[in-house]
């Protein structure tokens, strides 16, 4: 890949890598670490990809993984989490990146933060990067059922703290 083909491609994708990792980890700052991480690997991956499309999956794919990895690191394993941590709050400190988003939209938004990881990710490619589920199985290395399962208790879940009140427990 030349230089000037991954400008290219940082430029194009550096937000749809941003949000998949955002959405993957809910935090600012790790997203930020994935990100620089993923974008280094393109940098020294050798190969040419034939087709935009091949370049996409692969930053997804990569992605993912980065975001897998750090949640196998030394350090998330000998964290210990807070018990009433709320990711609504996490929601709240990234609102401002939305700011034009309706007060339907920010609810909707701090739902969806508000799901487990392996439901955020998964809704977040099906429903704003719109992959069949199929090609989602094929990014996240699971099986189409396993994906299918997932989208479907994420809008369990989305519809009970929607319609229910975000206080909800699930």
């Amino acid at each position: 890949m030349s230089e000037k083909e991954y400008i290219i491609a940082v430029r194009k994708y550096s937000a749809m890598v941003y949000r998949i990792a955002f959405h993957h980890c809910a935090s600012r700052e790790d997203a930020e670490d994935i990100m620089q991480n993923v974008f280094v690997k393109l940098y020294r991956y050798e190969n040419d990809f034939p087709e935009e499309e091949d370049c996409k999956r692969w930053l997804i794919r990569v992605t993912v993984n980065e975001c897998h990895g750090l949640f196998r690191s030394f350090w998330r394993s000998r964290k210990q989490e807070l018990e009433d941590y709320q990711w609504e709050q996490i929601a709240d400190e990234t609102v401002s990146i939305e700011e034009n988003l309706t007060s339907r939209c920010n609810e909707l938004y701090r739902a969806v933060m508000g799901l487990p990881a392996r439901y955020r990710i998964s809704t977040y490619l099906y429903y704003y990067e719109d992959y069949s589920i199929r090609e989602i199985a094929d990014i996240l290395q699971c099986k189409e059922t396993t994906v299918q399962t997932r989208l479907m208790r994420a809008r369990k879940m989305l519809r009970q703290r929607l319609e229910g009140g975000l206080g909800d427990d699930e």
